[in-house]
């Protein structure tokens, strides 16, 4: 292509009226290409037709139907909830910093602020052993659907019975998890299935990760744990439409990409891996947030706490310099549970036990609103036959 084709950072920043943060987001959501600069490496050039089509974007006003659309993806906030939300680069949970509990709180204690509640947990102590399966992802699905066959709905249940029937579905999903009905917090029991000790550092690594990630607002699974639960459906139907939508490699499997994304680096070295995909205009999992134009904080504060592999940190070093990006949970998690050598599929059972907390509290919180989620469809096929 023609070099006019490429502009500089400081020309797109200009059209755009950005500063260099959310143009490397829009890089990393694919928003933007960028190459090498072929007159000097160590700089980058933006597809200029891009940024013309973003500026364009931004400046024309936009009709009902086109808000309503944008807000379906990362758009304006479109459903009242006092549970969570990502103000001023920082995580709250009902008004709390998620950073601040991490240091501190368990998971069980967060979910608990989640849900609204306070006190002592109430749970079922016997439960059964969780079903068979052939790794973690199967028996953690069947574990939720074996109770949304049969737990009665959610909706006209009184406060304390749902409160005792969400604790206690944290702990089936945990059991799932951990292949075995356990006692005590989930991080101990998460640490002790993964040859961590109980109470050790490694558990409270764990502990850090699932208070982290507890909740993350009106996210993918949560907003299918809300519309599951506007039904009436039980708590565990709700949780299980969210490990359904967490399952996918845009959410919660996400973190498989940063793992690819990290062998390439490993067999071509860091920034010949990230070259490559900027050149392909693909984009580099485990880094940049769009609710984080600054940073990830979940991901600052969990890097904090240990050393990650050293090829995992060039890559991470790579990736600063190159574009300016700085990791995402998703690249913590991988680079947490590798430096504690946890299960391949570790990250994304820490999600799901986590995330659990999330669901349930999301689901309690729309019965509570005693609406069905049910938008309209802006249709857009043939159009009709006339009768």
């Amino acid at each position: 292509m023609p070099q006019a084709d490429w502009i500089s950072a400081d020309a797109a920043k200009a059209l755009l009226g950005v500063r260099s943060q959310t143009l490397y987001a829009y890089v990393s959501r694919g928003r933007i290409s960028v190459r090498p600069d072929p007159d000097d490496p160590r700089r980058s050039l933006y597809r200029a037709a891009d940024i013309a089509a973003l500026a364009e974007r931004k400046s024309r006003s936009r009709k009902i139907s086109d808000v309503a659309a944008g807000a379906i993806s990362w758009g304006e906030p479109v459903l009242a909830s006092a549970i969570t939300t990502v103000q001023g680069g920082r995580l709250y949970y009902r008004g709390r910093d998620a950073i601040r509990l991490a240091e501190t709180e368990t998971l069980e204690g967060v979910a608990r602020l989640l849900r609204g509640g306070h006190g002592a947990a109430l749970k079922r102590t016997e439960r059964p052993a969780p079903p068979e399966g052939r790794d973690i992802r199967m028996r953690a699905y069947l574990a939720l659907a074996q109770r949304a066959a049969v737990d009665p709905p959610a909706r006209g249940r009184a406060p304390l019975a749902l409160a005792v029937e969400a604790a206690t579905l944290m702990d089936v999903l945990a059991d799932a998890i951990a292949g075995d009905v356990g006692v005590g917090p989930i991080h101990n029991r998460l640490a002790l299935a993964w040859g961590q000790a109980p109470g050790g550092p490694g558990a409270d690594l764990i502990r850090r990760m699932l208070v982290l990630v507890a909740d993350h607002e009106l996210n993918a699974s949560a907003f299918a744990a809300r519309v599951a639960a506007s039904t009436g459906a039980s708590l565990s139907a709700a949780c299980l439409a969210g490990l359904a939508t967490l399952s996918g490699p845009r959410h919660g499997g996400a973190t498989v990409a940063v793992r690819r994304f990290a062998a390439e680096a490993a067999d071509l070295g860091p920034r010949e891996a990230i070259a490559a995909r900027l050149s392909d205009d693909r984009a580099l999992p485990g880094f940049g947030h769009n609710l984080y134009p600054d940073g990830d904080p979940r991901a600052a504060a969990l890097l904090s706490r240990f050393a990650p592999t050293a090829e995992l940190a060039r890559l991470q070093e790579a990736v600063k310099a190159v574009t300016g990006l700085d990791p995402n949970i998703d690249f913590a998690l991988i680079a947490a549970c590798e430096a504690l050598a946890l299960p391949q599929d570790a990250p994304f059972a820490i999600f799901s036990a986590a995330r659990c907390a999330g669901w349930i509290a999301h689901a309690i919180e729309q019965g509570q609103t005693d609406s069905l989620i049910r938008p309209r469809a802006r249709y857009v096929g043939p159009e009709p036959e006339l009768v």
